[in-house]
């Protein structure tokens, strides 16, 4: 039998007081109260209702050792990234591996692989594999239905898959970008329970008022913390806290418990700001990690105090896993699973002649994953459209990774900040082909090669100079330690700083993820996602910019 003494947070009913824990097999045997004065805390450990290990460039084992110096003791993934690239096969990598993570990490079963009817991926989960992976043990829940369009217009492969979702009892996920009235009434009648995809309080409410269960998202791309909190002070109960999206660098900083301290730091009172960070989640999917009550799987943490929430030591099934900011869990080498056949491509294939027309912009918000649909007059050098650095606007490319000699698609994005060089990467939502951009063509087709050689991972070229970070694992993740990957991603990031953005890789891997508003592009061309149809790189319409 363990000890555990200190101030005991009872957040399910909402107490604080001195006790011990005492643990027997990995479970809470008893919680005394002890008449003692104690500086640390213990509290139910944190989980992310809503993670892509993926984006985390981390294998789960990986992305679990480092997971937990933050507190976090259980994660709710959705394999969607590897299962684009690799089908079912993809999800029992992630499965297995996560068996060695010192977290518990529950997977969902993702219905919309490729995302919509018009992507191109290299897997497809179909009824057939629904029906398989929701008979795993492993697999708890229906991860989001990203295709909402097909759910609001009653698409029978959707709604039978759903129809499978509810035989098999699993909640189902959510995925409701700017969805109002009544398609979000029609899409959370289909039986969908949760949404993380909400950018303002009043869409958010909203959804809330038809009965969703509201994930607070901060991640590297997508931030809505700062425009959401204030759901906790009378929604706690129908809110979570999740990432979504978190690149190594990021995660290295810090996890849910950075969202914990800020909504306090905000003047959330306490007890609610932890039953949506440790209860909610737990509650809502069924999930067997522990509540910080007898008989429970003792999974929690110890922290500092309940301002700063300084993680000391994170408990999962009566194991030490995390102390002091250091994981006691050791590095798993894991094996490598790939599937990617593009070859060299050349410089020439990136040309795009002017044909004395506006072009359609992508335009980038800032720390939102939306874009917006601009028209401009394009740069025009030799006869060619170019980018053009002092409006901002730079040419990107994608280029399948599924074919030998697939297609390329040409555009332009606004706001990418990029003035020297270029950047491509195998991480582009959801289908994960190349992705690049370039100030000029040389170095674009470079960057892309670059990729291609390795079979996957993120580059740089600006000039002469050429890097690239290979991620072995699908094109989306690396084999290395969370350490190694951290350290290297810091390393790309900072060379790519210097071509003028903070964070071009995280941007321009969302610029391909076609039921996210308003404009997107593929390996098959620009994207209306309004119209939802692919249109012309050029345009007859009036200047909008």
């Amino acid at each position: 039998m363990e000890r555990i003494a200190g101030n005991i947070v009872d957040v399910l009913n909402g107490n604080i007081y001195s006790g011990e824990i005492e643990i027997v097999n990995g479970k809470i045997h008893d919680i005394k109260e002890r008449s003692r004065d104690f500086k640390t805390f213990i509290l139910p450990g944190f989980t992310d209702s809503h993670v892509h290990i993926e984006s985390s460039m981390l294998t789960p084992v990986e992305f679990g050792r480092i997971a937990s110096i933050h507190g976090t003791i259980a994660a709710i993934a959705d394999p969607h990234e590897i299962a684009n690239v690799l089908g079912i096969k993809g999800i029992k990598y992630m499965v297995e591996n996560a068996s060695y993570s010192p977290i518990k990490i529950y997977f969902g079963a993702p219905p919309c692989v490729p995302a919509t009817k018009f992507d191109r991926s290299g897997a497809t989960i179909g009824l057939k594999e629904i029906e398989e992976l929701l008979s795993w043990n492993e697999i708890k829940f229906m991860a989001e239905v990203m295709d909402f369009h097909a759910v609001i217009n009653g698409n029978d492969a959707i709604m039978e898959k759903i129809k499978v979702a509810k035989k098999f009892g699993k909640v189902i996920d959510g995925h409701a970008p700017n969805l109002t009235g009544k398609e979000l009434k029609k899409y959370i009648e289909a039986g969908i329970s949760t949404d993380h995809e909400s950018v303002s309080i009043e869409e958010a409410k909203e959804k809330i008022k038809f009965g969703m269960k509201i994930q607070i998202r901060e991640g590297s791309a997508a931030k809505n913390f700062d425009e959401l909190f204030p759901l906790l002070h009378e929604h706690y109960m129908n809110c979570m806290l999740c990432t979504d999206d978190l690149h190594p660098d990021d995660l290295i900083k810090g996890h849910i418990d950075k969202m914990v301290k800020r909504a306090v730091e905000y003047g959330v009172d306490v007890m609610k700001v932890l039953m949506a960070a440790c209860v909610n989640p737990v509650k809502h999917y069924g999930l067997n990690a522990g509540l910080l009550q007898k008989e429970d799987a003792a999974d929690f943490i110890v922290v500092s105090d309940l301002k700063n929430f300084n993680v000391l030591q994170t408990y999962v099934n009566g194991k030490k896993v995390a102390e002091r900011g250091k994981p006691l869990w050791g590095y798993f080498p894991s094996s490598i699973i790939n599937n990617f056949v593009a070859k060299e491509r050349n410089k020439e294939e990136f040309r795009v002649v002017a044909k004395n027309r506006n072009i359609n912009i992508i335009e980038i918000v800032p720390d939102q994953i939306i874009t917006n649909k601009l028209i401009a007059l394009p740069k025009i050098k030799n006869g060619e459209i170019t980018s053009d650095i002092d409006k901002d606007i730079i040419k990107v490319a994608v280029v399948s990774r599924y074919e030998e000699k697939g297609k390329i698609s040409i555009g332009f994005a606004k706001n990418l900040g990029i003035k020297f060089g270029a950047v491509a990467s195998s991480i582009s939502h959801d289908s994960h082909n190349i992705i690049g951009a370039g100030v000029t063509d040389d170095e674009l087709c470079r960057a892309i090669n670059l990729v291609i050689e390795n079979k996957g991972g993120i580059s740089i070229v600006n000039g002469s100079k050429e890097y690239i970070f290979p991620l072995p694992v699908a094109g989306l993740m690396s084999d290395k330690s969370y350490e190694e990957v951290a350290e290297k991603f810091a390393e790309m990031t900072k060379v790519a700083q210097k071509l003028g953005n903070k964070n071009p890789f995280m941007v321009l891997s969302f610029l391909t993820l076609l039921p996210i508003p308003k404009i997107r592009i593929s390996d098959s061309g620009l994207f209306d996602v309004e119209q939802q149809k692919f249109i012309s790189l050029f345009s007859d319409s009036r200047i909008s910019t």
